[in-house]
C-alpha cells in the first residue's frame, strides 16, 4: 500500500515509492510512505486561508461540538483501527491507550470547553484592569484565534492519540492543523485521517496529514503559525534553531526525551501496600507498549536497605510477562516498532551496563510467541542494577526507549530527590508512600523538574490511572530536557495556540472587544424588568436599579435564628465593638446576599429558568442596623447553550449603602430560556 498524503483537500501520493513499513512481529511489509512533491506552501496557505477561516467562523462551543461529533464517529471505527495497530507492535491493551485514549481525549476536550468557555469568538482574560482615578480608561486582555497552522510533528509510539491530543485544543482555538506522523506507524494514522475526511464533520482546510517529510516546509512558516513536537530532545533542538522559527518568532513547543524516576518511599518497606503497589507500576510501565513512552519509568528509586527485595520482586513480576506476535493469544508484550529501534534500544543497553549490572532479560535465550524472532523487533524486559547512581551517566543521560529500567539505591529522601533532579527536566514522577508529609516533601523537591508528580498509597490506587497516563484536563510536557513545554494541559493547551493581547481603552470599547460588560460601561434601562426578557433579547448592559432597604436588628435576628448563624459579630454589641474589623454590630454578609435578592428578583414565572450559583464573591464594607442597601443588577456575560433552548447569564451584582459605597459585590448565574413566555404564562 501506498500511502497518501491529504494536503489541499485531496489525497496525494508521492512521486517515488519512499521508505518501507514493515510489520513489527513479522517484518512483512505493511506500506510505503513519500511526501516528495508535495508543495508544502501551499498546504501551510490552504490552511492559513481555508482552515481557519472555516474554524473561526465557528464559536467555541461549536468547536467543541465538532469535537464530540468526531470522537463518536471515531468510535465507530475502533475495531479497524485496532486491527491495524497490532501491526505496530501493540498488544490489544496497548491498542486501548492509543485509540480509546484519544477518542476519550477529544471528549474530554469537548466537555471542558462546554464548560470553561464561552459560546464566543473572544475569550476574555482576567478582571478588568483599571488604569484611571475616574475609570473612564482601563485595561482587558482577551484571547484571540492565531491565523496560521498548527503544524504538529509526531512519534511512532502512538499513532492515534498522539494526533489527537494535540488536535484537539488546535481546533477549539480555532487553528487548523497540519499533521506529520512519525513514518514507522504512520499507516494507522492515514487510516485514521480518512475516515475523519470521510465524515465531513471537519470544515475544509482544518486537517492536513504529510506521510512523509516536511520537506521545504518550515521554510515557509510565519509569525502566525506554530510547530508543536514530539520525539527526540536532538531532533527538537535541530527545528527550534531552524532561521525561520528564529526570525518569525514561531510559537515552538517540544515534548521531547524524559528520564522519568519512580520513587519507592523510605516507608514503603516490603511488605507494605505501597511496596507492592511500586513493583507493579514499574513492571507494568517496563512492558506497555514495550516500554516505548515518552512517560515510561526509567530509574526505579529504592532505599538501598530495600534494593535486593526490590530486584526479586521486579523478577518474579516480569518472569510472567509473555513476549510476541501481540495477535498470538497470552501474549502480554508486543516487539518494538522496528529493528531499528530494537538496536538504538540495544545500544542504550550497552551503555547502561557499562555502569550498572543486568539482573533480568536474557538477550539471547528469551522466548518470542507467534512472529518471526529474526525479521520481528523482539526484545524482553530489561531491568538493571546501578550501585553508584551519583557516580553513573547513562543512567542520567542516555534513554533506552524500549522495556528497559534501572534500579537505582537512594539514601533518605533529600537523595532521591537529587537522583530524580539529574534527569534535568522530566514529563513525570511518581512517588509511592503512605506517610503524607515525607510525600508532600519529596513533590516540593521534585516539582521544579518535572511536569507532573503522581503520589500513590492504598487509598488511591484502586481508582488511579497510574505512573505513565497523561490525562487531558492536567498538564502533559515538562522542564528542560522534556522539552519546556505542554502538550495539552486542558484549556491551557487551548489558550497555547490563541494570541493573549492587552486592550486599553475606555470602559465601552473593552466591552465591545471582550464580550463581557466592563464596570464602567453604559448601563442600559430595557424597558422592563431584565428577567423578563429572553436570552436573545439581552444586551449586555441590560440594568435594574433596585429601590432600597433598611436593615434592622430584627432583619439580623431573625436570620439568625433561621440559619443557626449566632456569630458574636451579629448578636452582640458589646463583643462586636471590639472586633477591630467592625466596631459594632453587623449584619451578616449572606443575610444582605439574600436581601439583595429580594430586591432585585421578579417573582413571575419567566424565561429565568434558575440560579445555579455566584461567583467571585466578596463583602467590601460592612453593614450596621441604620443602614440602607439597595442593587444594581446588570447582564455581564451571555454563552448559549443551542441544543439545550437555553443560555447562561453572567449579571454583575454590586450592594451598596445609603452613601453609595459598595458593601458587596458578585456575580449571579442564571439559566435563561431563549424563548419568550407568551402574556397567558406571566399572571
Amino acid at each position: 500500500m501506498q500511502l497518501q498524503s491529504y494536503i489541499g483537500g485531496a489525497w496525494r501520493r508521492g512521486r517515488d515509492r519512499g521508505a518501507a513499513l514493515l510489520d513489527a512481529s513479522t517484518g512483512e511489509l505493511v506500506a510505503e510512505a513519500s511526501s516528495a512533491g508535495i508543495d508544502f506552501a501551499a498546504a501551510l496557505d490552504h490552511a492559513r486561508e481555508v482552515g481557519g477561516p472555516g474554524l473561526r467562523a465557528l464559536t467555541f462551543h461549536e468547536r467543541a461540538g465538532l469535537l464530540k461529533a468526531l470522537a463518536k464517529r471515531l468510535g465507530e471505527c475502533k475495531e479497524e483501527f485496532y486491527a491495524l495497530s497490532y501491526r505496530t507492535g501493540a498488544t490489544r491493551s496497548d491498542s486501548w491507550i492509543d485509540i480509546d485514549g484519544g477518542i476519550g481525549t477529544l471528549f474530554a476536550f469537548a466537555s471542558k470547553a462546554g464548560r470553561e468557555l464561552p459560546n464566543a469568538h473572544v475569550l476574555a482574560d482576567g478582571a478588568l484592569e483599571r488604569l484611571s482615578k475616574a475609570g473612564t480608561f482601563a485595561g482587558q486582555h482577551i484571547y484571540v484565534s492565531r491565523e496560521g497552522a498548527a503544524v504538529h510533528i509526531n512519534a511512532f509510539n502512538f499513532p492515534v492519540w498522539g494526533m489527537l491530543e494535540k488536535l484537539a485544543p488546535a481546533l477549539l482555538a480555532g487553528v487548523p492543523a497540519i499533521v506529520k506522523p512519525a513514518t514507522a506507524t504512520a499507516y494507522l494514522t492515514e487510516l485514521v485521517v480518512r475516515r475523519i475526511v470521510e465524515s465531513g464533520i471537519l470544515p475544509g482546510g482544518a486537517l492536513q496529514l504529510v506521510c512523509g517529510s516536511l520537506g521545504d516546509l518550515f521554510d515557509h512558516l510565519n509569525c502566525q503559525d506554530l510547530v508543536s513536537f514530539t520525539g527526540s530532545a536532538h531532533t527538537a533542538a535541530r527545528l527550534r534553531a531552524h532561521p525561520n522559527v528564529i526570525r518569525h518568532s514561531v510559537r515552538f513547543v517540544a515534548e521531547t526525551d524524559s528520564l522519568n524516576s519512580c520513587i519507592l518511599a523510605p516507608d514503603a518497606l516490603p511488605g507494605t501496600p505501597e511496596f507492592d503497589l511500586f513493583v507493579q507500576e514499574v513492571a507494568r510501565e517496563m512492558t506497555v507498549k514495550a516500554g516505548q513512552k515518552c512517560t515510561a519509568i526509567r530509574k526505579a528509586l529504592v532505599p538501598a536497605a530495600a534494593a535486593v527485595d526490590v530486584v526479586e520482586a521486579l523478577r518474579a513480576a516480569l518472569g510472567k510477562v509473555v513476549i510476541g506476535d501481540p495477535r498470538a493469544q497470552g501474549v502480554g508484550m508486543g516487539p518494538l516498532v522496528s529493528l531499528d529501534q530494537r538496536a538504538e534500544v540495544l545500544a542504550r543497553i550497552g551503555d547502561l551496563r557499562r555502569e550498572a549490572g543486568l539482573v533480568v532479560g536474557d538477550l539471547d535465550g528469551f522466548e518470542v510467541r507467534g512472529g518471526d524472532r529474526q525479521r520481528g523487533a523482539f526484545l524482553p524486559p530489561v531491568l538493571l542494577l546501578c550501585r553508584e547512581p551519583h557516580a553513573a551517566r547513562a543512567l542520567h543521560e542516555g534513554e533506552a526507549f524500549g522495556p528497559v529500567a534501572t534500579v537505582a539505591p537512594y539514601r533518605g529522601a533529600a537523595d532521591a530527590i537529587a537522583l530524580a533532579r539529574r534527569g534535568a527536566g522530566s514529563l513525570v514522577a511518581s512517588v509511592f508512600s503512605a506517610d503524607e508529609e515525607l510525600a508532600a516533601g519529596l513533590v516540593r523537591g521534585l516539582a521544579p523538574y518535572h511536569g507532573r508528580i503522581l503520589v500513590v498509597n492504598r487509598h488511591c490506587a484502586k481508582e488511579s490511572t497510574g505512573h505513565g497516563s497523561p490525562l487531558a484536563p492536567l498538564v502533559h510536557g515538562g522542564p528542560g530536557r522534556a522539552g519546556g513545554g505542554e502538550e495539552m494541559g486542558g484549556i491551557r493547551g487551548v489558550l497555547h495556540y490563541m494570541q493573549r493581547t492587552a486592550v486599553q481603552g475606555s470602559p465601552d470599547v473593552l466591552t465591545a472587544a471582550g464580550g463581557r460588560w466592563a464596570r464602567g460601561s453604559r448601563l442600559r434601562d430595557p424597558g422592563v424588568h431584565p428577567f423578563r426578557i429572553p436570552f436573545n433579547d439581552l444586551e449586555l448592559g441590560d440594568t435594574l436599579q433596585s429601590g432600597e432597604r433598611l436593615v434592622t436588628v430584627e432583619d439580623i435576628e431573625r436570620f439568625a435564628m433561621l440559619t443557626g448563624d449566632t456569630f458574636y459579630a451579629h448578636m452582640s454589641e458589646a463583643e462586636a465593638a471590639r472586633n477591630p474589623l467592625f466596631g459594632g454590630r453587623v449584619a451578616h454578609g449572606y443575610f444582605l446576599i439574600a436581601a439583595a435578592a429580594g430586591l432585585f428578583v421578579d417573582p413571575a414565572y419567566g424565561p429565568v429558568l434558575g440560579n445555579y450559583g455566584l461567583n467571585e464573591l466578596r463583602f467590601v464594607k460592612p453593614v450596621k442596623p441604620g443602614d440602607r442597601i439597595k442593587v444594581r443588577l446588570t447582564c455581564a456575560e451571555k454563552s448559549l447553550r443551542a441544543d439545550k433552548g437555553w443560555g447562561e447569564v453572567a449579571w454583575d451584582t454590586e450592594i451598596t449603602n445609603e452613601l453609595d459605597e459598595t458593601v458587596a459585590s458578585y456575580q449571579v448565574l442564571t439559566m435563561v430560556s431563549v424563548h419568550a413566555v407568551p402574556d397567558s404564562q406571566t399572571s
